[in-house]
Parts: C-alpha cells; structure tokens; sequence
C-alpha cells in the first residue's frame, strides 16, 4: 500500500469517525419521537439552512451533475441549475415561514402526512396512508442514490470493489442516523454542507489559476471540443459526448421544471418545520441561497474545465470506452479524478470526503422522513395508538435499517446512474407533494377528497410516464415532474371544488393560521 493510499484512508476513517461520534453524542438528546424526527423545533437558522441545502443537493451535486456538465458542457446542466436556484429560492421564499407557522397551528404536526391530515381533518387516514406509499417508494429510490455514489467513490479512490463501498456507505450512515436522529443529521449536514462549500470555492479557483485564467480556461474548453470532433478519437468522443446532441426546447423545460420539486420534497420542506423560530427564515433563507450558487458555479467550474485538466494528465471519463492512450473511467467521478490529480494525497482525501458529505446528508435526511412517516403516522397513527415515545422511536430505527437495506438492494449494479436515480424520485415528490403543500398552505378552499385526488393522479402519473419511452412520441421526452405536477394541481382544486369546503372546524384553524405572527 503507497503512502498516498495510506494518506487517503487516514482522511476517510477521520471523517466517517467524526459522523458516528456526532450521532453518539445525540444520542441522550433524543427523548420523544418529536426530538428525534424534528429536533422538538429548536435549530437555528445557520444549522437549518445549510442542513436544508446539502441534504438538497446530495451525491449528484459533486458526481451526477459535474460528470454531465463533463460529457455535454455547460449548456447541458446551466438550464438544470437554473431550475434548481430559482425554485430553492421560491420554496423558502413562500413555503417555508408558511409551513412552520402552519404545521404548529395544525396540530403542532412534525411529519408531512401527519401535516396532511391534520390540516385537511381527514378522518379516513387514506390520506396519510397514501402518503407514507409515495414517501417510501421515493425515498428508497433516492436513497439508493447515494448508496451508488458512496460505492464508486470508493472504486475510484481506493480501487475497492464497488459493493465493499455500498457496505461502508451503509453502516455509517446506520450508525449516526439511528443512533443520533434530526439534530445529529442536522448537525452533521453542517459539517458536510461547509465542507463541500469549501472544496468547491478552493478546487474552483486552482483550476481556473491552473488554466491561465478565466478566459484561458474558457478557451482551453473550446480547443478540447475541437479535439475531440476532430482528433484521432473523434467518433468515440462524438458518441460518449454528445458532440451532435442539440439543447431545444423541451430539454430546457424539463431541465427548469426541476425547480418544482423543492415545493415538495419532504426531507428538505421538513427543515422548514424544525426551526426554532418562522422570524429566523429570512437569515436561513440568505445563507442556503448563498451557498447554492456558489456551489453550482463550482460544479460548473470542475465539470467543465476538468475535460482539459485530466486531458493533460492522460485521463478521460468516457464511461469506460478505450480511447488511444488514455486511462478512461466513468465520467460522473470527474470531481473526484479531479481532486487526486490537483491536491497531496492527504488534502485530496477530506476533499473527496465532500462526496461522502453530500451522500450521506441525502441519504441520512431521507432515512429519517420516510421513519417519521411509517413510526408516527402508520404505526401510531393508524396501528397501535397508544403506543409509547419509545415504541415509536424504537419502530423509527427499525425502518430506517429496514428502507437501508431495500435501497441497497437497488444500488447493487455498478452501473446504476447516480443522476437517473435522483432524477426520477424528485419527480415523485414534486408531482404528488407539490401542488399540495402549496394549496395547503394559500387556499381556504382545500379539501381532504381534493388532495387524495391530487396524490393519487400526480403519483401515477410520474410512475407512467417514466416508463414510457420517447420514441413512442416526441412528448414523452419531457421530464415527469411536469405532467406529473399539472395533472395533481388540476385534480385537487377540481375535487376540491366540486366537494366544497364546509368544514367549520377546518375554516376556522385555517384563518387563525393565516392571523398567526411569526
């Protein structure tokens, strides 16, 4: 073993070390389910912010969007990420002081289908039950994500075989997640959220140094493209780039309509319920948009300018394809070749330890509201009602192992696409949460039967519309969210007209609501 391996795992086992002891740490802390699925309200605005954001961001940030950026330019991901901006921008701009008001107006709710049917009074539970479906199917889905990440991490850092990687990936997460609940994940997307910001700042700035500057750099982008239409690898390089793709316009709708998942997204809105205080959103709001674009401005930076920086070190992502000379490799572990390449070995770790960061405060946040939604709503909503604190945080754990490892049972291809994976569960939860968070939160109107039916559309509608190729017609090439979101909008306020909001008790929560100060 080189001491340059040896470096590495010293940074990784200091890191992944860090994690567990945070999540032992808060471990006392936890004592009713409140506290451990939502911090019994009292993180701050810095912690809430940057939580809200790297558990947004998650593994595709530093992998699935740079390797695409790195495969098609800037123009394949600039549209993605402005949807991705503005809609953060808007979900804390008109979601996020709403939902925390409103979620302790209606019965001091700490999960979403709890929030659901309190607000909407529904007294059949299909409501909640529905919620907790799409919320566990989803999340699995995006769980395994970050488990696929965690894995070619590992492969391409340490050569280890990529299911080794899912099992570390795995037991740390376990370990903090179960042990530790909503503070330690909050705690520790604050370590992670800093240390990705940091990785790219820096990383950024060297290689735009490194390239002569920022119009060298974007010259020297142009020269690769030329190079590779034209050099001695031209056809492999058309075909594992795009080099003949064009960007029309519904590849720019479905790239902003990304936007719409933040309305939705249960593990990030959730962090809008934990704050201590609705007063407190502006400042959190401020610091987790900063952060934002800082760090897409990073990915753009390493995704783009690391076609030329591993060119010149004998190294091209081509998804594996034997180009000339060159030592090829997946295109999505650009930012991590990167690092390797640009940094000692020992600095190149914690910096590649930004991958993990940005995994595992995904996967963490997502294990936790899909137990919240089966311990809380199911379990002692609808199964044992009289269940204790305890039981539930028992239960709690016992799903989050549970969805762990039915996520892994999906992640076991190494060919699994981190931004694939992402791609279709934020689909999911914008389309069927969406639409519904925001009449929930603005319209007096709402009705349980509307938002059942809004569920129930905007759900089947993504799942179909998935599987559906574009060669069936031209139309199905648009991105799910879409379809998805209009159909769940249009049914809810549909029904909810139709079946007239009569309910007193409901009308008269939701005016005391909208008089709340913050």
């Amino acid at each position: 073993m080189t001491p340059q391996v040896v470096a590495k795992i010293i940074a990784f086992v200091l890191y992944l070390g860090f994690m567990i002891y945070i999540g032992l740490r808060n471990a006392n802390n936890n004592n009713n389910s409140a506290d451990f699925f939502l911090g019994g309200r009292k993180v701050g605005p810095w912690v809430t912010a940057l939580s809200a954001e790297a558990s947004d961001s998650s593994a595709w940030l530093l992998m699935g969007l740079p390797g695409l950026c790195y495969l098609g330019g800037i123009k394949e991901t600039f549209w993605t990420a402005l949807g991705l901006i503005a809609g953060t921008y808007l979900a804390w701009l008109f979601i996020a002081k709403q939902l925390r008001k409103c979620s302790e107006a209606f019965g001091d709710s700490i999960t979403i289908p709890e929030f659901l049917s309190n607000r909407f009074k529904d007294k059949t539970n299909i409501l909640s039950v529905l919620s907790i479906i799409f919320i566990v199917l989803f999340f699995t889905i995006y769980t395994a994500s970050g488990f696929v990440a965690c894995a070619k991490l590992f492969n391409s850092v340490f050569g280890l075989d990529y299911h080794a990687g899912l099992a570390i990936g795995l037991v740390v997460i376990l370990c903090y997640t179960i042990t530790g609940g909503y503070t330690a994940v909050c705690t520790t997307d604050f370590a992670q959220g800093t240390l990705i910001f940091v990785a790219f700042v820096i990383s950024s700035v060297i290689a735009i140094a490194v390239s002569g500057g920022p119009a060298a750099a974007i010259e020297s982008v142009k020269a690769f493209d030329a190079q590779a239409i034209a050099g001695n690898f031209g056809e492999a390089m058309k075909n594992a780039f795009g080099a003949n793709s064009t960007y029309k316009g519904m590849s720019i709708v479905s790239a902003l309509a990304w936007g719409l998942g933040y309305f939705g997204m249960p593990h990030i809105i959730v962090r809008f319920m934990g704050i201590d205080s609705a007063a407190n959103i502006k400042t959190a709001r401020r610091v987790g948009i900063t952060w934002m674009i800082v760090s897409y401005i990073g990915t753009f930076i390493i995704g783009t300018l690391g076609t030329t920086y591993l060119l010149n070190k004998g190294i091209l992502l081509n998804g594996g394809e034997q180009i000339a000379n060159y030592i090829t490799g997946d295109a999505e572990t650009v930012f991590s070749a990167t690092m390797q390449q640009m940094y000692p070995a020992f600095i190149a770790g914690i910096f590649l330890c930004a991958i993990l960061a940005a995994s595992m405060s995904t996967a963490d946040s997502q294990l936790l509201a899909a137990s919240s939604a089966v311990s809380r709503d199911l379990f002692k909503g609808l199964i044992k009602q009289e269940a204790s604190e305890k039981e539930v945080l028992n239960v709690g754990r016992f799903v989050v192992f549970f969805i762990a490892l039915i996520a892994l049972l999906l992640s076991l291809n190494p060919k699994s696409s981190i931004f694939g994976l992402v791609s279709y569960a934020w689909a999911g939860f914008g389309a069927t949460f969406g639409p519904l968070i925001l009449l929930a939160l603005y319209w007096r109107g709402m009705t349980a039967n509307g938002a059942i039916a809004g569920l129930i559309t905007g759900g089947i509608t993504v799942v179909a519309w998935h599987q559906i190729p574009a060669s069936v017609a031209p139309i199905f090439g648009l991105y799910e969210i879409v379809p998805g979101f209009v159909v769940c909008l249009i049914f809810s306020v549909v029904v909810s007209l139709l079946d007239k909001n009569k309910d007193p008790e409901m009308l008269k929560e939701f005016d005391a609501y909208k008089a709340m100060k913050d």
